[in-house]
């Protein structure tokens, strides 16, 4: 069974907004990717999941290296730009610096999104392809936050996090606790 983009059941999954930076054939680039995850503590491992045929795909395959960073919520637009856009025949960087958005130089020489909720910089140590996709997991070589909020993606739009939920009262704790003790294996 496939689950295809923009499908009412693909659309349910609540994502972070990945800024996926890179250098290579295609010159300095920026995509937008929603499949971007924390996948190990230790080492710090990062995966992102990439089309085939994108521009960042090539970049990242030439050079080894890529950057991450998680788009805050004052970065919707860039976000379109990014995501909305190929390396193949614009020039985004450039279009984002035009647009008021800065980047800074990595220590990996990998532009960074000035800004973001988070910035990662990654050392490639895993490409494997799954499905329609392309999985390049890096290996984290540094790492910056700014204390921005992250920005959401779900049902097709943009969202903030505005409410914090309460996790379960101790009382309601100690409950599910007895509870889970009934049904506990020997």
């Amino acid at each position: 069974m496939n689950l295809p983009w923009g499908d009412e059941k693909t659309v349910q999954f609540i994502t972070n907004v990945g800024l996926i930076t890179s250098d290579g054939p295609y010159g300095f680039n920026i995509m937008a990717a929603e499949w971007t995850n924390h996948v190990s503590y230790n080492p710090g491992l990062i995966a992102v999941h990439l089309g085939f045929n994108k521009a960042t795909t090539e970049n990242i395959k030439k050079t080894k290296k890529f950057g991450v960073s998680l788009a805050s919520t004052n970065q919707s637009v860039l976000v379109s730009v990014a995501g909305g856009n190929s390396a193949k025949d614009t020039d985004k960087i450039s279009a984002l610096k035009d647009l008021g958005f800065k980047f800074y130089k990595g220590k990996n020489g990998i532009l960074m999104v000035e800004d973001a909720a988070l910035n990662v910089e990654c050392r490639l140590i895993k490409t494997m392809k799954l499905g329609d996709h392309i999985m390049f997991v890096g290996e984290i070589s540094d790492v910056s936050i700014s204390g921005k909020e992250p920005l959401a993606y779900h049902k097709g739009r943009y969202w903030r996090l505005t409410e914090t939920l309460k996790k379960p009262s101790d009382k309601d704790g100690e409950e599910i606790k007895n509870i889970i003790l009934k049904y506990k294996k020997t």
